[in-house]
Order: C-alpha cells, then structure tokens, then sequence
C-alpha cells in the first residue's frame, strides 16, 4: 500500500511543487507564451508546466516500472528535451518531426523484438507502429490549446490504463501510467481556468508518445485488446485526426498553426474555458468507463461499444460542422 501511495503522491505534489517553484525563476518570463492570432489565450503564460510534469511523471513510473519500460521511458525524456528546446527557440520541423521518428522507432524496436520462440511484429506492423507513435506525440499537442484539456486527458487516460493493466495483473504498466497520471493532476493545479502555466511542447509531445507507447505495450503483452487505449484517448484522436483530414482537404498546411480544431472552434464561437473543459471532462470519463467496462467482455459487447463511440463521434462532428460553420 505504501508503494502505491508513494507511485500517485509523490509525483502529483512533486510536479505541483516544481512549477509552483520555477514560477518564480527567469525560465519563466523566457518561455513566455505571448497571445497571438492563433491563440486562445489573452494573457501572456508561461509554458513551463510540463517540465513539472515530465520530470517528476517519468521519475516516479521508471522506479515503479523498473526495467521493463526503460526504452520507452528513455524515448521520452529525449523527446522532452527535444520539445524543451523547441519551446526555447521554435525548432523547424525538419529538426522536430525527424527526432519523433527516431524515439517511436527505438521505442517500436525496443518493445516489440520478438522473444524466443515468439514471432514478434512483422516489419509493415512496426512501421505502422511507428507512424502511430509520432502521430499520438503529435496530437497530443496540437490538443494543448485550451485551459486544463490536455491536462485532464492525461490524467484521466492514463488513470484508465493504470486502471486497465491492474486488472490485468501487470503491475509495472499499471504503476507507471499511475506515475503519469498523479503528475498531470500535479499539473493541473496550475492549469485549470484561468491557467497560471501552460504545458508547453516539453510536456505535449512526451505524453503524447507516452500514451501511444503504454497503449501498444499493453496490447503487446496481453494487457488489453489494441481498441482500448485508442478508445480511452479517442476525444483527442478523432478531434485531431478529422482535423487534420478537413485541412488536407481543403490544400492546407497542417504543420502551419490554426485555430480549425472543434475545441478551438467552440471557444472562437463564445464558450468559456471553464466551460469546455468540464464538457470534455465528461466525455473524457464517459470513453473512459466504458473502455474499462468492455476490456473484459466478449467480443459482441466490445463491438457494440466501439460502434456507438463511432456513430457518436460521427453525430457531433456533423452537429459541430453545421453549427460552427466553415
């Protein structure tokens, strides 16, 4: 009990604790995040909260996971470090999209080498691997545009893979997505409307690969069936990904800045931070049951749920579409 007292305390105080401290340091007023056309945001904030999170996150799940998930831990610290220098000095993307690559890649390598007598990935499943990988490292921040979502995505999707690999019997997957989910809630004592911090690319960007890397080690070793971790962090994938297909559509540049997500949209068209965050609370919640629920059940059950998320997703994108416009 200790154990998992210290797994989800330590890291949710020492990531509050670390940016209430670098606050009111010099990083603070360097990474400042000044509003701009493409912002949400009036205020000028500090995006200093994922070196909180990050730091203290991945301290706690690499003593509680132990050597099982060392690669993916080591992955993400390099692409938090990546990401801080991003933050510092706007890195192109040829420097960026290359170094995500190459962490899904070691990460993909390092997990999925098949064991004796095992079969392990063929070579187009770990590519596609690896290109799911750099797209949840992606997503993840492009989501991270308004007050507490990405926030409480990462706590709440990474309490429903703890949740999910304790019933499983793994402790490790179980104690380190536990790790990370104390310390976005750490987080989020800074960042729930009005936010005092913001996240930043040194935090987006590692807990973006983090969720895809957990997910797919769970799916991997038996913990869950591949649907559950897209199900549990689906209000990001498909806000994202739809996203991302209207402007390739329409010829635009989707590594160019915007403001065309539904949840950039819905504050452009007057809803509060507040009150975004607590509808996609629910909805975070909601995906995130009813994935817990229908990991152990049979097969019919589980297609039932993922074809209603499907069919409600697909209702609210055609309501968004026609009541926000263009």
């Amino acid at each position: 009990m200790m154990f998992w007292a210290a797994v989800v305390i330590l890291p949710a105080a020492g990531a509050w604790t670390l940016i209430a401290l670098l606050r009111r340091t010099r990083l603070a007023r360097r990474l400042i995040d000044r509003p701009n056309e493409r912002s949400l945001h009036a205020t000028p904030t500090p995006r200093l909260g994922g070196i909180g999170l990050i730091s203290c996150g991945l301290l706690a799940a690499a003593f509680a996971a132990g050597e099982a998930l060392g690669a993916v831990f080591a992955c993400a610290a390099a692409l938090a470090l990546l990401s801080a220098a991003d933050d510092a000095r706007s890195l192109p993307i040829e420097v960026r999209l290359p170094g995500h690559a190459v962490a899904a890649l070691v990460a993909v390598l390092a997990l999925a080498a098949p064991a004796p007598g095992e079969a392990g990935l063929g070579v187009p499943a770990a590519l596609l691997a690896v290109v799911a990988l750099v797209w949840m490292s992606n997503l993840f921040n492009f989501m991270d545009g308004a007050d507490g979502l990405a926030g409480a995505m990462a706590a709440i999707g990474f309490a429903a893979l703890a949740a999910g690999a304790w019933s499983a019997g793994d402790m490790a997957l179980a104690a380190a997505s536990a790790a990370i989910a104390a310390a976005a809630l750490g987080f989020l004592g800074h960042n729930l409307p009005p936010a005092a911090v913001f996240l930043g690319d040194c935090g987006a960007v590692p807990l973006g690969f983090l969720a895809g890397a957990l997910g797919g080690y769970g799916a991997l070793h038996g913990a869950w069936p591949l649907w559950f971790p897209l199900l549990v962090f689906s209000p990001f994938i498909v806000d994202a990904t739809l996203t991302v297909l209207r402007r390739l559509l329409r010829g635009e540049r989707i590594w160019i800045a915007h403001r065309a997500h539904y949840y950039q949209r819905l504050v452009l068209a007057g809803w509060t931070h507040r009150r975004l965050l607590r509808a996609a609370i629910v909805l975070m919640l909601a995906v995130a049951a009813s994935a817990l629920v229908g990991m152990r059940t049979d097969a019919i059950v589980q297609c039932a749920i993922l074809v209603f998320w499907a069919l409600s997703y697909a209702l609210l994108a055609v309501v968004l579409e026609r009541r926000l416009g263009p």
